[in-house]
């Protein structure tokens, strides 16, 4: 039984079944869900960052601390065999998507026991079980990589949708143009989705964008766009409901600007000294995805303070069992720097 229904099982009678949302309703286990996997993203991050400061996670590591609403909320909205594919901003997506913490930490800490081996680290790692593939270095490859598997779902005629992320920096890049061309003049099922942190690697969308509504980037192509909260988990889903509904008619790709928020740095090595603490500190305060969930569920009754709490313990356990996982699994053997190689 996963934390979320545990959680409700334990308060079962002490929350409204239905609770009212914009477009839908969703059950108290619904929701609960969701707070869970933004909470695991949140403290899984957390204790990622704490790896890398003690030497245990090598080379970059992007941090997703912030963003949670944006990739729990579009996942609510998908089907079984929709696909997922985003840049090195990633593990946020791994979880959300199913994969396991345990094998997501190891990779991070390149042990043979992670995703791929422990040999693609923080930005490369995939699992086709969970329809993931990737976790992309290249700023703005994985947006044609996308574009082709939505080829992919219209060839083979499976109904699905590739969910396609980039950020506000790669949204730039000529690729990702070429790519609106193709998918546009196809009608392929794809979903664009920028995830709009404000600053890119470290420049503002002011100065790095000469245009920064990015939902109408699409229109010379004929892509419908939309501008969406994404600090708040209710805009995201019904902004992924109907991106997704869209395609999957038949209608071609979508496009969504996701305006959402980073506390941390660009990764772990960058001191983000391109804006102030007080700055983060009051998008803290004023508009944290998770808080604003949190008390929502208190608010409408879903859950209890004291069933919240529990949550929290159980997510924590699962990071703190994740990450001595990860510490205790061993090293590649050094053959395994010829395996998985093509030529």
């Amino acid at each position: 039984m996963g934390v979320a229904s545990q959680a409700v099982k334990a308060v079962k009678g002490s929350y409204h079944e239905e609770v009212p949302m914009s477009q839908k309703k969703q059950s108290a286990a619904e929701l609960i869900k969701c707070y869970e996997q933004m909470l695991l993203i949140r403290r899984f991050e957390e204790r990622a960052g704490q790896l890398y400061g003690m030497g245990l996670i090598g080379g970059f590591c992007h941090l997703y601390i912030g963003q949670e609403a944006v990739i729990v909320g579009l996942q609510g909205c998908v089907q079984p065999q929709d696909t997922v594919i985003t840049g090195y901003r990633d593990h946020g997506h791994m979880l959300a998507c199913g994969m396991d913490p345990k094998g997501v930490m190891a990779e991070l800490t390149g042990r043979a026991s992670g995703y791929s081996k422990g040999k693609g680290g923080s930005m490369h790692m995939f699992s086709r079980e969970k329809n993931f593939f990737g976790g992309h270095g290249i700023v703005g490859s994985q947006v044609s990589l996308g574009t082709g598997m939505a080829f992919g779902h219209k060839y083979k005629g499976d109904n699905g949708v590739c969910l396609t992320y980039m950020g506000d920096g790669g949204v730039n890049q000529g690729q990702v143009y070429e790519s609106f061309n193709m998918a546009a003049l196809w009608k392929l099922p794809v979903v664009y989705i920028v995830e709009d942190n404000g600053y890119a690697m470290g420049t503002s969308v002011a100065r790095g964008s000469a245009n920064g509504e990015f939902h109408k980037r699409g229109e010379a192509y004929g892509i419908p766009g939309r501008v969406v909260d994404g600090m708040d988990l209710f805009a995201v889903q019904e902004a992924g409901a109907w991106a997704l509904d869209h395609t999957r008619k038949g209608n071609g790709p979508a496009l969504l600007h996701i305006k959402t928020y980073r506390y941390r740095g660009h990764s772990m090595s960058d001191p983000a000294n391109y804006r102030t603490k007080e700055e983060v500190e009051k998008v803290r305060q004023d508009h944290d995805p998770i808080e604003t969930f949190r008390q929502h569920i208190l608010n409408n009754k879903i859950a209890t303070e004291d069933v919240l709490k529990t949550l929290e313990k159980q997510v924590r356990d699962i990071v703190a069992e994740a990450a001595a996982f990860a510490q205790e699994s061993p090293e590649p053997d050094a053959s395994e720097l010829y395996t998985d190689i093509l030529i």
